[in-house]
This record gives C-alpha cells, structure tokens and sequence, in this order.
C-alpha cells in the first residue's frame, strides 16, 4: 500500500492553495469557510458528473441553468435547496473561471442565453439559504454570503485561473498531475 496521496487529494491540496493565495493574498479576504468552500467547488467540478449532476425527474441531464431553474420549482425541502445551491455553483464556477465561455453562450441561442449567470447564481444562493435543511452540508449563512458577495468569489476565481496558468508548464499541464 502505497502512502502516495490520491489525485484527488492532490487535486484539492492544489486548489486550496491557490484559492487561499488568491483570496488571502490578492484580494485580502479572510474568510476561511468562503474560500474554503470555493476551493472545494473547484474539486468538486473537476469531475464533469458534478458539473452536470442536476438531473429531471424523467433523468436527463441538465446543462442550462434555465432547466435547472425549472427542476428547482418541482422539488421540495431540502431537495429544491440543493438544486438552487448547485445553481449557485455552476454560475459561479463558469462565470468566474471561464467568462469567455459564459459570453458564448448567449450566442447559442439556448435558453441560457437570455439570462444572466451572476443575477441567477446569487438570487439560487439566496433562495438556497432560505431552506431549512435537517443536515445542512453547507450551513445557511456562508449560503447567504455566498450571495452577497458572488461577485468578489467570481472575481476570486479569475484570480485563481491566472494562478494556476502561471503555474502551468511548457505543455500546459501541472506539475501536480505528472507521475
């Protein structure tokens, strides 16, 4: 047996080193839950399954927020605040770290492309906050901070993108995934 961390681990180790980098260092946030939990998202979405994981009930996955949007409303309790929260996630997450592409979709044509992501991202943390939860895994007011401060995580994780390309090396992979 092998004492070797996982990728994984490895993967988060990474991520909560440049997500504390940049919100301690860049921008003066301290705020360990907040970046702790930004970090985690980033680990989190690595895998395209979380990304993707809001499913309808007839279970087609869903890739538009306006969908996600939609199965918010059919579900109850603490299944509703989890898919707002993870409205909450998928915003943040694209319109942080990939703005480009959040451009993009609005030339699709799709849903999407008639909202706007950090509108829905805080408004989904906000409501998400509201909902009691019997084991919240996520507490309520790190949900409302979330919301209120969506902008600066979003602004947080751009921070955080340009932290991790400098680190890339000449054939744009990390150090961290070479064996």
């Amino acid at each position: 047996m092998s004492d070797r961390p996982s990728k994984s681990r490895l993967l988060n180790r990474f991520f909560t080193g440049v997500t504390e980098h940049a919100f301690y260092v860049h921008l003066g946030v301290a705020d360990p839950p907040l970046v702790d939990y930004v970090a985690e998202l980033l680990t989190r979405f690595c895998r395209h399954d979380q990304l993707f994981q809001v499913r309808s009930s007839n279970g087609r996955r869903l890739n538009q927020v306006v969908e996600m949007m939609q199965e918010a409303r059919s579900r109850v309790g603490e299944a509703q605040r989890e898919v707002h929260r993870h409205i909450g996630d998928f915003t943040l997450f694209w319109t942080g770290l990939y703005p480009e592409a959040v451009e993009k979709f609005r030339d699709t044509g799709k849903p999407d492309s008639l909202i706007d992501y950090r509108a829905q991202g805080k408004k989904a943390y906000e409501v998400a906050s509201q909902i009691p939860a019997s084991q919240e895994k996520v507490g309520a007011g790190l949900l409302a901070r979330l919301s209120h401060e969506f902008e600066l995580c979003a602004y947080g994780l751009g921070e955080v993108r340009r932290e991790w390309e400098r680190r890339e090396g000449p054939d744009g992979l990390m150090p961290l995934w070479i064996n």
